[in-house]
């Protein structure tokens, strides 16, 4: 008879040991036949497991608990169609630069390529994922598969954070890890890269000479410490922000110099274009981002990013500085110092309240914001009305986490004036449906303190019903507003403008209500816009898995 296999201290183990090292504290996704030995050590290392109905569920989930942590989430995923089902989760993390770690099993070390019909082969899942991925790693030793978690961290902590996944082979998953418990440490954080010396004073002397400075803020700049940075710039200049959708509330909206995540708009986008100086921070101004081809700025540009490749994308820099965005806005703060300090611009040498103010007035950005405010509502009042009785029902805190929607990309992200970065979770560029609902689950599993909403349109709803019941599974408070406008109304309305009869995106609706009652949540009808915003406050404060439904008729 043979011996029972010793699963003590696996491969699988050392993984997660190492991850736990590092302070994550819960993993997404759905046991499998062949990742048992990375679920066996969960619960001893006081890891949070949390099973959605779909792996790209769970991906979504660790994209929204990676954004209140600052920590990379981490998905695992069984062979085969386990990781397939998680690419979308993975494509969507490369796109809107979001840390997340993807550990799968694979065949087993000497079966590569066999094709001999295993469970799950598949032909090449490190290259199906490294092709989406920043990079994919299947590793052969324990040690090996340590290494790729200490550099999946260095990644995230040093560089632009993107997806990475780690297949371990069957045979070596299970195995005796051999690892040392030292080895399994959480590593020291590399220094902060500050920017070369002459870059940031390059840029220093463009932005004293500012006449009229704005700043564009991306999602670079939504770690804490940058958006003190950017706040700080700001009011030292006297400078408008306006920011990317991965960069909102970097400066808190309501700031009198704050153009609000705004930048698709054509007022926000003038202003920009109207800066002599550009400073443009931890964006690559991608046109999904834009709603533009490019900015056309009259003036010069800088340019502040922790990608040397980020410098001149989409928009060349007069002045590039490599770096993250915190620690270049420190050290820029100092070269501002000594900028202005000197006797050709006219302040007094050492003093300590030296500023640069534009020439922006409190009337032109009131201007501006006025000008902002009805583009929205121009393009679909019915949609912007809506939009608004939500965000007045929503208390100050609330992280929202939107979906590719029509409420929430042409109006609540426009309307909602929030007050801390990463408070609306989206994916302005990957642009995906049926994100928001395991991305406010995610964030609720790493938040308790502040209310969590998902706004979601009825077909993107469908696209991720099924985390309805891991909501409730995990005892969530949590709160779905479905915004119903009967199907695909965007492309229906593509349809038209094409001269094509309507096809394929008038979709049968369940009865929504019925429906979360079923899956164990609290549905609820809005039977109008003015009745919408008293049912989220309700369901907000009732708590648990709640259901809001309204239909959007025009």
């Amino acid at each position: 008879m043979s011996a029972t296999p010793d699963y003590s201290d696996t491969t699988g183990r050392a993984v997660l040991e190492t991850i736990r090292a590092y302070g994550v504290t819960a993993v997404f996704g759905i046991p499998g036949t062949h990742n048992l030995e990375l679920y066996r050590p969960l619960a001893d290392l006081g890891i949070r497991v949390v099973t959605s109905r779909h792996e790209q569920g769970a991906g979504y989930a660790a994209d929204g608990w990676a954004q209140q942590t600052a920590l990379p989430g981490v998905v695992i995923t069984t062979s085969g169609p386990g990781l397939q089902n998680a690419m979308s989760a993975i494509g969507t993390a490369f796109c809107e630069s979001r840390p997340m770690i993807v550990i799968s099993p694979g065949v087993a070390r000497g079966a590569e390529f066999a094709d001999v019909g295993t469970l799950h082969e598949t032909k090449d899942a490190s290259a199906m994922a490294g092709a989406v991925a920043e990079w994919s790693r299947r590793v052969l030793t324990a040690a090996e598969a340590v290494h790729a978690v200490h550099d999946a961290f260095a990644l995230f902590r040093s560089g632009r954070p993107r997806p990475v996944h780690i297949e371990i082979p069957l045979d070596l998953l299970e195995a005796p890890a051999g690892v040392p418990a030292g080895d399994r440490a959480a590593r020291a954080a590399p220094a902060a890269v500050s920017g070369a010396e002459r870059d940031v004073r390059a840029a220093a002397a463009l932005i004293a000479r500012a006449d009229r400075p704005v700043i564009v803020a991306g999602g670079g700049t939504a770690s804490a410490a940058a958006a003190v940075g950017v706040t700080a710039l700001a009011e030292r200049l006297g400078a408008p922000v306006v920011t990317t959708l991965n960069g909102k509330a970097v400066l808190d909206e309501h700031h009198p110099l704050s153009l609000g995540s705004n930048l698709r708009l054509a007022a926000a986008r003038d202003a920009a274009e109207g800066a002599d100086v550009l400073i443009v921070i931890g964006s690559k101004l991608g046109e999904a981002e834009l709603w533009a081809p490019a900015l056309r700025p009259r003036g010069s540009v800088v340019r502040i990013d922790i990608s040397a490749g980020q410098l001149h994308k989409n928009l060349p820099a007069t002045v590039g500085v490599l770096g993250d965005a915190a620690a270049v806005l420190a050290r820029l703060d100092e070269a501002l110092t000594a900028e202005l300090d000197a006797p050709e611009l006219g302040r007094d040498p050492g003093s300590s309240s030296s500023t640069s103010p534009s020439n922006w007035t409190r009337d032109e950005l009131d201007a501006l914001r006025e000008r902002i405010a009805a583009e929205t509502h121009e393009a679909l009042p019915a949609t912007a009305e809506l939009a608004g009785h939500i965000a007045a029902a929503l208390p100050d805190d609330t992280i929202v986490a939107g979906d590719s929607s029509q409420i929430v990309y042409l109006a609540l992200a426009n309307v909602l004036r929030q007050s801390q970065p990463h408070s609306l979770l989206y994916t302005p560029t990957y642009a995906t449906l049926g994100y928001g609902l395991p991305a406010a689950i995610g964030a609720r599993v790493a938040q308790t303190e502040r209310p969590v909403v998902t706004v979601i349109g009825d077909g993107a709803l469908m696209f991720c019903v099924n985390e309805l019941v891991t909501a409730v599974e995990q005892r969530l408070d949590l709160t779905i507003v479905c915004v119903d406008n009967g199907g695909y109304a965007e492309i229906r309305q593509n349809e038209i403008d094409r001269g094509i009869a309507p096809v394929g995106v008038d979709l049968v609706q369940p009865d929504w209500v019925a429906l979360a009652n079923a899956f164990g949540a609290t549905g609820r009808r809005a039977a109008s816009a003015a009745e919408l915003g008293p049912a989220i406050a309700d369901a907000i404060t009732a708590g648990g898995v709640q259901l809001v439904h309204v239909r959007q008729d025009g």
